[in-house]
């Protein structure tokens, strides 16, 4: 699912993208449903090639909202809770245990937060991506070789 849910540079919020043509895309805002185009030249991010670091390797984005998922049992967090600087790193550790804390900024994390609000309140609450990578591929082998 998140690789069709977009982070566009300059714009609050998150989309969903409904079509793509040439130079363009057209996304629907999930808070409030408005269809717009978007231009080749903005900043435009899947949520699904998004990824955190931690000490080890990177984590997918769909893992850290899967643990955020879990330990909020899907429920919308208080993001006013979470104002300070030691809050956000408590919040941090409870999701995702070995996160590099020199690398992950505080707006960051304030920023997985807020997408998991909107996301929420979207309605989405599988942020795995491995479905959809398995129905791409199933896709990819149906289509005749030329």
């Amino acid at each position: 699912m998140l690789k069709k849910i977009l982070s566009i540079s300059g714009r609050p919020g998150l989309y969903k993208l409904v079509s793509y043509g040439k130079n363009m895309l057209l996304v629907e805002g999930l808070t409030d449903g408005k269809r717009f185009p978007v231009h080749s030249r903005e900043r435009v991010m899947a949520l699904g090639d998004i990824s955190i670091f931690t000490t080890s390797e990177d984590i997918p984005l769909a893992q850290v909202m899967e643990n955020v998922g879990k330990k909020f049992e899907n429920k919308t967090i208080d993001a006013k809770a979470y104002s300070t600087p030691d809050k956000l790193h408590e919040f941090m550790g409870t999701v995702l245990e070995n996160w590099d804390q020199e690398r992950v900024h505080n707006s960051d994390i304030k920023k997985i937060i807020s997408w998991y609000n909107i996301l929420i309140g979207a309605g989405i609450t599988e942020f795995d991506t491995k479905e959809e990578e398995k129905e791409e591929e199933a896709k990819d082998e149906e289509k005749p070789q030329e």
